[in-house]
């Protein structure tokens, strides 16, 4: 099988890092670089560890797209700063700094990053692996709402979830997600995000459906399918598997399931734009500022771990 093209769910890989690392890991000026470090030695093991061929640091250029917001105005609103228009996401001081240096790092070592004007680095991630079609995609994230883009076709499509930490990552395709989920394994991903819609997200800002728990969401989508064809039985006369508590909730949720699969679903037709090629370089693109970016903000080792882990790739 050839080496994987693996997609980085960026902003969800430098808030755990930030958050799992020690604010007392600071540059020689007194600069917290945690998350920078973090992310780096990230990117380092999954060059090294999952053998990457191919590499994308997917960002968000709209954390909050007017699509989504539009469709359903609770989309996140409760991540707002308090302060400014509403466009800014609520983001650790110590933490929004050191975004530019990730970045900086990124490019200095000649790893490919991807965004899309409007939309958020799922549906980056969403267009990418579903375009696909020559090598294995694995998506890295710690975010459960990418574990819609599993497949088996046309290439393999995985999620290697970081939510616990890389030391507990779990690899999931359809046969992992529909064990773990009680959904049907033949179309396990999009099942998962029908799932989703059902049962909600406070997290994101998305109320689900009354008394529709995660077990009650995933019996629905089994027994019917999809989401579409659950909503299609609830006006049915002849459907006797809904009882009527549950019809009654989804009948009262209808303008919530009508505009939920635009914000649940990743946008596969997203117009991404990938900064230069994905291959993993052999060595960096920059090594003279990828070696000065280190001493300036004191990363110790990680930059050198990343290059020797570039280097080993290319043999």
């Amino acid at each position: 099988m050839n080496a994987p093209l693996v997609l980085l769910d960026s902003a969800s890989l430098w808030f755990r890092s930030f958050y799992a690392l020690p604010e007392s890991m600071v540059s020689p000026d007194g600069l917290p670089v945690n998350a920078v470090r973090g992310f780096t030695d990230t990117v380092t093991r999954v060059i090294t560890e999952r053998g990457a061929g191919r590499l994308v640091a997917c960002l968000d250029a709209d954390w909050r797209p007017e699509f989504r917001v539009s469709a359903l105005p609770s989309y996140k609103a409760h991540r707002v700063a308090e302060a400014g228009d509403g466009s800014e996401e609520e983001v650790p001081d110590t933490l929004t700094p050191q975004v530019p240096i990730i970045l900086d790092l990124l490019d200095a070592a000649g790893l490919a990053t991807a965004e899309a004007a409007g939309y958020e680095a799922d549906d980056v991630i969403g267009a990418l692996a579903a375009r696909e079609s020559v090598d294995p995609v694995e998506v890295v994230t710690g975010d459960r709402d990418l574990f819609q883009v599993v497949r088996d076709e046309p290439t393999p499509a995985r999620v290697v979830y970081v939510g616990r930490g890389w030391a507990k990552a779990e690899v999931l395709g359809p046969v992992e997600l529909a064990a773990r989920y009680a959904l049907p394994e033949s179309n396990a991903g999009p099942a998962y995000a029908d799932m989703a819609a059902l049962r909600g997200d406070p997290s994101d800002g998305l109320p689900g459906v009354a008394g529709v728990g995660e077990k009650t969401a995933a019996k629905l989508i089994t027994q019917f399918g999809s989401l579409d064809a659950l909503l299609a039985a609830v006006y049915d006369p002849r459907d006797r598997v809904l009882t009527t508590k549950v019809r009654n909730n989804l009948i009262a949720a209808k303008d919530y399931l009508a505009v939920a699969p635009t914000v649940v679903r990743v946008a596969v037709d997203a117009p991404v734009t990938v900064d230069r090629s994905d291959v993993v370089p052999s060595r960096p693109a920059d090594p003279d500022r990828l070696t000065e970016l280190g001493r300036r903000w004191g990363l110790g080792s990680s930059v050198g771990r990343l290059v020797s882990a570039l280097e080993r790739s290319a043999r």
